[in-house]
């Protein structure tokens, strides 16, 4: 009863707690569970902790009653930038940064054995998000004109996203190396955006009723993970999984900014994974991941679309779908102590067509080196910490503004990010 407690406190404090910003693999965290991270997400075949129902569901019956809960702080540091705008429209060059650069991102895992085969458990982690305020308001977006925040809206610019995913496990052991698991998904986000009124000229109704500056709107949603897992020799394992899609409620407040009325699902992923015991001491684990953003009309449209947006084929973010490989290795260096270390590298969802759309949103990181390692307390718990660094990337690009004839064809902006993370986390066998 006291573990049933825990897991509902975290799941509740992990659902209101304040914009969880985790753009790295798109709008996707690089790893889930303080392990993974140590080791650059790489975890799809690995065992020992209890984030299958992020990671594979099928690992979760060799993780044993078991207990995690750990938070990261997560600092992204982003920034825009507008030159080559001319003439009447010079207003518009200049730079802003996003003033929200700290994040906490808790997570939660506990796993029970039912018997020797099967294992019941919850993952919660937070999926991913978005975060940004810019309160530069230096650009003007008209000779005669007020002084207006990058996107010729007024106030401060930038948006909030946060999601959530709850994920209760069930496990089976096929026989003594091989495994299969279910993780339905019970999803949870947030959304809040300000300063956007310079785009109710693409809404249908043209007013920012259902586009800007409406406070925090939520959504609740569905989806399911499957995995496998097969130790097919002493030294050498495999694991895959797959999540659907999942289903999201729109976000009413904000039916005419994302397509399909508020539409904002999350997409549809799926990854591959090796590890192998190189030696006694020493794990090397290669993992593939494969996210669809294009699936999800609102994120996938291209920020050129000519229907209004709201609309099925409104104007999106025009992300890309991302292929992400993982390396991790994992070393123990004594009975007390295991070292880890990761490197990842995934295509930039984001193209430089995108680039004015993605000034509130600039997740085009591709590359991230983590370290991490686990000390031992006692037999029963450890401690678990882990560091990621990403490196900064920027995309560079034509504005929109140039298209739409209120600047020369010269104006273009570009979009930059760079990421750290510290996180610690507790564990306990039972």
């Amino acid at each position: 009863m006291k573990f049933k407690k825990l897991a509902l406190a975290l799941a509740v404090s992990g659902l209101v707690l304040p914009g969880i910003a985790s753009a790295t693999n798109g709008y996707f965290s690089h790893g889930y569970g303080m392990k993974a991270k140590g080791m650059a997400g790489a975890a799809t075949a690995v065992t020992g902790d209890t984030f299958g129902g992020a990671n594979n569901p099928a690992a979760m019956v060799w993780a044993g009653d078991r207990l995690d809960v750990g938070v990261d702080w997560f600092r992204p540091i982003r920034s825009s930038e507008r030159t080559g705008a001319a003439g009447l429209a010079a207003g518009l060059n200049g730079t802003s940064d996003s003033g929200s650069e700290d994040f906490l991102v808790p997570e939660f895992g506990y796993n029970k054995m039912l018997n020797d085969r099967m294992s019941l458990g919850v993952t919660v982690y937070g999926n991913g998000g978005m975060n940004t305020d810019y309160s530069n308001t230096s650009f003007t977006c008209s000779p005669a004109g007020p002084v207006n925040n990058m996107l010729c809206g007024t106030g401060n610019l930038g948006i909030d996203l946060m999601q959530l995913v709850i994920a209760p496990t069930l496990a089976y052991k096929l026989n003594e190396n091989h495994s299969i698991g279910v993780s339905p998904l019970i999803g949870y986000q947030r959304f809040k955006a300000e300063g956007l009124q310079g785009f109710a000229g693409f809404t249908t109704s043209g007013t920012t009723g259902n586009l800007t500056n409406q406070g925090h709107d939520s959504a609740w949603g569905y989806g399911v993970r499957v995995g496998y897992l097969g130790k097919l020799t002493d030294t050498v394992s495999i694991g895959a999984a797959y999540s659907s899609k999942i289903y999201m409620q729109e976000f009413d407040k904000y039916k005419e900014l994302f397509a399909e009325q508020g539409g904002f699902d999350m997409p549809e992923n799926w990854n591959l994974g090796i590890s192998v015991k190189a030696t006694p001491k020493l794990l090397l684990a290669l993992d593939y991941q494969r996210i669809n953003y294009s699936g999800v009309n609102s994120v996938g449209n291209p920020s050129t679309n000519m229907a209004p947006l709201g609309t099925s084929n409104g104007r999106g973010f025009g992300y890309d779908d991302v292929d992400v490989v993982k390396l991790g290795v994992e070393y123990g260096y004594s009975d007390k102590l295991t070292l880890r270390a990761g490197y990842s590298h995934t295509n930039n969802p984001i193209s430089s067509r995108d680039v004015t759309f993605n000034i509130i949103a600039p997740a085009v990181i591709q590359d991230h080196a983590t370290l991490g390692f686990s000390y031992a307390l006692d037999k029963q718990s450890e401690i678990t910490m882990a560091y990621m660094h990403a490196f900064e990337n920027d995309t560079n690009g034509a504005s929109l503004y140039a298209g739409l004839g209120m600047a020369n064809p010269g104006t273009s902006e570009k979009i930059k990010m760079y990421q750290d993370s510290l996180g610690i986390a507790y564990g306990k066998k039972f």
